[in-house]
């Protein structure tokens, strides 16, 4: 492990505003009986406004949108969801320095989410570009499986934000909305073509990844759709993911192919 890392992770223990919980603690009695953290049911203690409203954005990276939302609707509370604890370090710290009271960090895998918020703790989800896991439906953070998890502490009617720069997510969550009955409210295959139909925000914030592939020129997708009931919710079976695949092309993050466009460039050769 390099030294820049393990100053930052050394720093991370510094930050008021992340949580590291324990692996261990939450795994003892096995993956499927999860024990809850203290948190569960109290993250309005972590803010200047408790009682404000709660937003996650899951899979948070380096903390960019989560902080900026938190900046553009200071009326809600924001909490950033990721593992990657060096990811983490850049929004934690600028939160910490800029002391900024409604913004929260959660070091953690997301499979895990449901040891730390209790029913009807959270408003809203973000999903900003997420992996769309092409060959694992259970990955994917708007896969049945998922969606059970968030009913268990979003609020009845929540909603759920997607952005991606992938087709294959867009289509395969729209499938799910449709097979699962869930609302639509919003959603464009090519947000930037249609910015004056949305929020500015939608626009105005981007991630890392969001300004790269957009610089690929790959058109960036929306979708924002309300989780209502409590479940099970089921997987599309008209949802075709080897066409989806083939859409998908060649894509490329830092200037160097994706393992799924290696595999696609194999099976052609093949």
């Amino acid at each position: 492990m390099g030294h820049d890392k393990l100053r930052k992770f050394a720093e991370n223990e510094t930050f008021p505003c992340l949580l590291q919980p324990s692996a261990a603690e939450l795994l003892a009695d096995g993956y499927f009986a999860l024990r809850d953290h203290e948190v569960k049911g109290r993250w309005g203690g972590r803010f200047e406004h408790p009682g404000a409203p709660l937003v996650l954005e899951l899979g948070c990276g380096k903390g960019e949108y989560t902080i900026a939302l938190a900046g553009r609707v200071p009326d809600k509370n924001y909490v950033g969801v990721d593992i990657k604890g060096a990811r983490l370090w850049k929004g934690a710290k600028y939160a910490t320095e800029h002391a900024l009271g409604n913004v929260g960090f959660l070091r953690t895998r997301i499979e895990f989410i449901t040891a730390f918020f209790a029913p009807g703790e959270v408003s809203e989800i973000w999903l900003t570009f997420s992996d769309p896991q092409v060959r694992s439906e259970n990955s994917r953070l708007t896969s049945p499986i998922f969606l059970d998890r968030y009913s268990k502490f979003l609020v009845p009617g929540g909603m759920i934000h997607l952005k991606t720069d992938s087709q294959f997510l867009y289509q395969y969550t729209l499938a799910v909305c449709r097979v699962n009955g869930l609302p639509v409210l919003a959603c464009s295959e090519n947000l930037y073509s249609e910015a004056e139909r949305f929020d500015p925000c939608l626009t105005g914030v981007q991630t890392f990844y969001e300004s790269m592939f957009r610089e690929q020129g790959y058109p960036i997708k929306y979708l924002c759709f309300k989780l209502s009931g409590a479940g099970p919710f089921v997987s599309p079976s008209d949802f075709d993911p080897d066409y989806w695949r083939s859409v998908e092309g060649h894509r490329t993050l830092f200037g160097r192919d994706t393992a799924e466009t290696r595999r696609q460039k194999l099976k052609a050769d093949n």
